[in-house]
């Protein structure tokens, strides 16, 4: 009696979802290629799901080329904390459109080095080169690729340019983007650009083509790619269908919440709420919400590893490829946002010999997370690509183990090949 008290007492308070015994119930398995062992791993991806932060779960593994592991665990919609499961409860499938959050960053850098490759843009350029009245404010040095790199000193936007009704009038957006102001001098330390960085694009993008970033990454790389779902948001009538985001985790101290408030502009809670509003899902937010499966993710990360075409059509240039996947000779620096050491590329976030957000010894692996427990990388010295995608947004709570074993596994299921070049070489 006393341990079943206990036991609810301590869901409540870590925000847990109800997770049921029948685990293969809510399990969906995807076209894998057999022979290679990867139950090790999805035992792993079993154990976080039973930590009862995240309702629904997708994993796609590609090695070698071939994906090895593609399923999704739970539900897409109709689960959350300190409530019985709804009869109506969605679940997850490997098809289920789930939101990248911040791994939509990498996205935008990889359209970005599109148009840089096809001639369009010199990444290198001010930005007011292509946006004539971005150098208010002193911000006519600053360039395209210091704010893929985290570098332009405009890390935040103002909390009304999050107003989703904002999100369907351009030129509003426009003008909070020409009149952003410069908190830190550009070129310096890294300061993490959460949501401002992908508007920047998009009004450069819109200025010099024409057409938005949600264009663009269909023409140039969804449709080449033949993606189901990998876009910066959806169709309006398709919003019902993306993965819901959850809430979960132990409640945030207050100085926690006042360091997310100044990450985001907003609150942690806010975030999570913003992310499941159908004008949130249906806008073109490019920090923020590319809408896409793991599989899909992991094709995208897959044409890259293998240097810019995949099943025999050219997507990419080399050079393009190159220059985005370049490895910096930058070491770990503390970003002056998140307080974390981070080594970041050409706009990923990149591995390094010691701990990176890909684990332990990636230094040539490129990728990037997103809130809170999304990952999205490539490591050409395993000839591997990983898409794990998360529907719960948990900052602190009881996945803090399952995740970093999950994780550990996945490396020591791919070690580093024998001649880590020869695929470099072969792309």
């Amino acid at each position: 009696m006393l341990n079943a008290v206990f036991s609810r007492l301590t869901r409540a308070a870590a925000r847990t979802i109800p997770v049921g015994e029948d685990v293969e119930a809510v399990t969906d398995v995807g076209d894998e290629t057999p022979g290679r062992d990867v139950e090790g791993i999805w035992a792993g991806v079993v154990d976080l799901y039973r930590s009862g932060v995240h309702p629904g779960i997708q994993l796609c593994i590609r090695h070698e080329g071939r994906v090895v592991l593609d399923r999704a665990l739970g539900h897409a919609r109709g689960i959350v904390p300190g409530r019985a499961p709804q009869r109506d409860a969605v679940p997850m499938h490997i098809d289920t459109p789930v939101n990248l959050f911040s791994a939509a960053k990498a996205v935008t850098a990889i359209v970005m080095h599109k148009l840089e490759g096809d001639g369009l843009l010199s990444l290198d350029e001010p930005v007011a080169t292509y946006l004539p009245g971005f150098e208010r404010h002193g911000k006519g040095s600053i360039t395209l690729h210091q704010v893929l790199t985290h570098r332009a000193g405009i890390p935040v936007m103002p909390p009304e340019a999050l107003n989703l009704d904002v999100l369907d009038d351009p030129a509003a957006v426009l003008e909070y983007v020409l009149d952003l102001r410069p908190v830190r001098k550009a070129g310096g330390p890294p300061a993490y650009h959460t949501v401002s960085g992908g508007f920047v694009m998009d009004a450069v993008v819109r200025q010099l083509t024409g057409a938005s970033l949600r264009e663009v990454l269909a023409r140039d790389v969804k449709r080449p790619l033949g993606l189901g779902w990998f876009d910066y948001g959806v169709a309006a009538a398709d919003t019902h269908r993306v993965a819901q985001n959850i809430m979960t985790g132990l409640r945030l101290t207050p100085a926690l919440s006042r360091f997310m408030r100044r990450l985001l502009g907003i609150s942690w809670d806010e975030a999570v709420a913003l992310s499941n509003d159908p004008r949130f899902l249906a806008g073109v937010i490019p920090s923020a919400n590319v809408i896409a499966t793991a599989r899909d993710t992991a094709r995208v990360y897959q044409c890259l590893l293998d240097g810019g075409s995949l099943a025999g059509k050219r997507v990419f240039s080399r050079a393009t490829v190159e220059k985005l996947t370049h490895v910096p000779e930058r070491k770990l620096e503390i970003d002056r946002m998140i307080g974390m050491p981070v080594r970041y590329g050409n706009g990923f976030m990149m591995g390094s010999h010691s701990i990176s957000f890909f684990g332990w010894n990636h230094p040539n692996a490129f990728g990037h997370v997103g809130m809170s427990n999304t990952f999205t990388w490539a490591d050409p010295d395993r000839d591997l690509v990983v898409a794990l995608l998360t529907t719960g947004k948990p900052i602190l709570g009881p996945h803090l183990l399952a995740l970093p074993r999950l994780l550990a596994e996945i490396h020591r299921s791919f070690p580093v090949r024998a001649d880590p070049a020869a695929r470099r070489r072969k792309a």
